[in-house]
């Protein structure tokens, strides 16, 4: 079986297109920030290194330092598929990411987007 191709892609290939995202509806690269460091337990630093890297987001979710067990609190639909019911393990951290982005430009509260288990 071959691997989706967003696996092989850099992160930083993706990331400018969540800013822009964000800022379009009138959130900041800071709360994007935010949420790729809730998600994925990376510091500001650590994420800016894998950002420089063009870490693949296989490679980007594998080493991340520590993925929030609240992250299964997400759920949704991300391209006309469920979150909760993607089985393949980095789609669904790659699906998780994209759900927090979606959230944070319809205007959701930061509290609401980093769920507490």
């Amino acid at each position: 079986m071959t691997k989706h191709k967003i696996y092989t892609m850099s992160v930083a290939s993706v990331y400018p297109h969540y800013v822009t995202k964000a800022k379009k509806k009138g959130r900041t690269k800071t709360e994007v920030n935010e949420i790729f460091c809730w998600l994925t337990g990376y510091s500001q630093k650590e994420l800016e290194t894998q950002l420089e890297n063009k870490t693949d987001f296989e490679t980007f979710f594998a080493e991340a330092p520590q993925l929030n067990p609240s992250r299964t609190l997400i759920k949704g639909v991300v391209c006309g598929i469920r979150v909760e019911d993607i089985e393949e393990p980095t789609m669904q951290e790659i699906r998780y990411l994209d759900k927090l982005i979606d959230e944070l430009a319809k205007g959701k509260a930061m509290e609401k987007i980093l769920r507490k288990a």
